[in-house]
């Protein structure tokens, strides 16, 4: 659980289950009100599976005055043309009245730890907006139109405490291989062995 000055909280869905139908309706009200057969409790039922802290699904709210503001996820997938892209930040919803006020960029930030903590190197996900994501480090992927964009985080591993370098280098590549691209690796082993010579 993360606290801000503002007394919000950052909080993973399964630690306040009461919050999940509140939820489902802010995600279902900004990106689905215009699908056939999608619902509010479809929704909910969807947010069920985001159950633990260490894997993919995963729901992080941010919560003020007990009441959730805002929220964004960590799916396998969110785009059926793109299923090796994986894992996705989907479904980042910010209430009106909290818009503009950093809360979004507090759960952003909250979810990308997450999945630093799980051992992944890129989060992807599709945009119209892509200035409010640069401006957290993501980089653009693919502009299939001019007013839509696929982006990504390239993150680095959390480095276990007391861990060196080299050993969190090798840990990591081992635990991620099959989702790692050999180039990001090498090119940090490279700069390792310039900083060395």
């Amino acid at each position: 659980m993360v606290r801000h000055a503002m007394t919000l909280t950052i909080v993973h869905l399964f630690e306040r289950p009461a919050l999940r139908l509140a939820v489902a309706r802010l995600i279902h009200d900004e990106f689905w009100t215009s699908v056939p057969g999608a619902s509010v409790e479809r929704m909910t039922q969807r947010l069920t599976r985001a159950g633990r802290a260490d894997r993919i699904p995963l729901c992080r709210v941010a919560v003020h005055g007990g009441q959730a503001i805002g929220v964004v996820n960590l799916v396998e997938s969110d785009d059926d043309d793109h299923s090796d892209w994986s894992p996705w930040l989907a479904g980042l919803v910010v209430a009106d009245r909290w818009r503009g006020r950093g809360v979004g960029s507090l759960l952003v930030r909250s979810l990308l730890d997450d999945a630093r903590r799980m051992g992944l190197l890129r989060v992807y996900f599709g945009t119209d907006g892509p200035g409010f994501y640069t401006r957290l480090g993501a980089v653009q992927q693919q502009q299939p139109r001019p007013d839509f964009w696929f982006m990504r985080f390239d993150l680095e591993p959390v480095k276990p405490a007391g861990s060196s370098p080299a050993a969190v280098g090798r840990g990591c590549a081992r635990r991620v291989c099959r989702r790692a691209p050999a180039r990001p690796l090498r090119a940090r082993a490279a700069r390792a062995r310039s900083t060395r010579a």
